[in-house]
């Protein structure tokens, strides 16, 4: 399939939704107090981005997920591989790790707050947890799925310790390792918008609030939609890197 159909198949929906949306809204089929069409939404972008205020909710937004998203992403790498390669560390530490996976994370901030302070610390911590408790678990997952032949081969001709990792167990799981990535760092954006509704001075979820607040809808949908695309950009982005990072998986 050439590159200009691919596009049409991934824009056409959405495009198609949008002119819906616009046409219900300057014909008076939808409310345009409840459902601003698309033009509404552009113009109150562009309003918020000459004053800077969209420009640092984005920012704010960014640099929250993405600093949480590394730090979980690095410690749930080292956790994950250490239970999958020691049968005590995982009996120890897999039903505390799995205990947090289904739990609300949003019931942790306020003790967070009593052990870290106010201010950014609890925030990103949880941001942090979210990415870590994915990718640990993942990580587990590769490293427990790995053919036992590939690691006494690898022995057999001298792999120890960290070589034994560093050629065996992250090559071999380096396709589950990324779809971990993948999805701790969508989580760690859901979770750092959710912490900007419940309690922040800036950020796309801050926005989205603000805009309930006052009943200004049209931030309320910008900020979804620059949740959604920020989602979308992620996603993209961590594929390009799969991709050439493991151009053999396709």
């Amino acid at each position: 399939m050439t590159v200009p159909r691919q596009l049409i198949w991934r824009v056409w929906l959405p495009v198609t939704l949008f002119a819906l949306w616009e046409l219900g809204g300057r014909t008076g089929v939808l409310d345009p107090l409840f459902f601003p069409p698309p033009s509404a939404l552009a113009s109150a972008a562009q309003a918020l981005y000459q004053t800077g205020e969209l420009t640092g909710h984005l920012g704010a937004t960014l640099s929250r997920t993405l600093a949480g998203f590394v730090l979980g992403a690095i410690a749930g790498l080292a956790c994950g591989l250490a239970m999958g390669l020691s049968t005590p560390i995982r009996r120890s530490l897999e039903p505390l790790v799995s205990t947090f996976v289904s739990s609300p994370k949003l019931s942790l901030l306020p003790l967070l707050m009593l052990v870290l302070g106010f201010g950014e610390k609890p925030r990103l911590t949880l941001v942090a947890a979210a990415a870590f408790i994915v990718t640990a678990l993942h990580t587990l997952d590769a490293v427990r799925a790995l053919n036992p032949d590939f690691v006494e081969l690898a022995r057999n001709y001298g792999a120890r310790s960290w070589r034994l990792v560093r050629s065996v167990y992250l090559p071999a799981g380096l396709p589950q390792l990324f779809t971990g990535l993948r999805l701790a760092l969508g989580r760690a954006l859901a979770v750092s918008i959710s912490v900007e509704i419940v309690g922040a001075p800036n950020g796309i979820g801050q926005m989205i609030w603000s805009g309930w607040q006052i009943f200004a809808t049209e931030r309320v949908y910008l900020g979804v939609l620059l949740a959604a695309i920020l989602g979308a950009s992620f996603h993209g982005s961590m594929r390009l890197l799969e991709k050439a990072a493991i151009p053999w998986r396709d």
